[in-house]
């Protein structure tokens, strides 16, 4: 192959990527086919997306792959400065502020938040996603060490309190994503103001009493 032609397959899958992330950030995953996909793209080629990727669970896990190595790299650098710490804050703060840090990076507008909010909604889509969430060696060892810190939970509360740390991030971010597109935001509101308030809220979360259950 050729150098230009592997450079236009190359900015025809970056564009299909785009694309794609986009109109499933908007309507949804399983409202928008890999032909809609192609067709939004520009591509002349309606299977463009089946070419260059296959399947759609395919496409999706290739779009949370464009963004986990800046994620992975944010989140190496944060745990090696908080290795140590007793502050429970130093490792929740490792759990957000790679995302939302990547997120300011990425400028405006960006659906990659809504994106994943939309995902983790479909059963299919969202174990994708947590299959590639728990591959990054980062995310286990930020998780480690923030357990080590907090007090002994039963096993279900554990559970439950950390699939409620993940949808407090994953939906507040698509929040402020949404309300930057359109206009809404608060004026003094940034990216780390909102990963201020998540992490306070974790840290209540996880150090939140355990109210006697029947």
């Amino acid at each position: 192959m050729s150098s230009s032609k592997a450079d236009r397959g190359s900015e025809t899958r970056e564009l299909l990527l785009v694309t794609a992330e986009r109109l499933f950030a908007e309507h949804g995953v399983e409202a928008v086919s890999n032909r809609q996909v192609s067709e939004a793209a520009g591509q002349s080629n309606n299977f463009a997306v089946g070419y260059h990727f296959g399947s759609k669970e395919d496409l999706v896990v290739a779009i949370v792959r464009r963004h986990s190595e800046s994620i992975e790299r944010r989140r190496m650098d944060m745990l090696a400065r908080v290795t140590g710490s007793p502050d429970l804050r130093d490792w929740v703060s490792c759990l957000v502020r790679p995302t939302t840090e990547h997120l300011t990076s990425l400028g405006n507008p960006t659906w990659y938040a809504r994106f994943i909010a939309q995902v983790t909604t479909h059963p299919t889509y969202r174990k994708l996603l947590v299959n590639e969430a728990y591959s990054s060696r980062s995310l286990k060892q930020g998780l480690e060490g923030m357990f080590q810190l907090i007090p002994r939970l039963p096993e279900d509360v554990k559970q439950e309190r950390n699939d409620m740390g993940r949808l407090m991030v994953v939906h507040m971010c698509a929040e402020r994503e949404r309300a930057l597109h359109e206009g809404t935001a608060p004026p003094h509101s940034t990216w780390e103001f909102t990963a201020a308030g998540l992490v306070d809220a974790l840290v209540g979360l996880w150090l939140a009493p355990v109210t006697a259950r029947r």
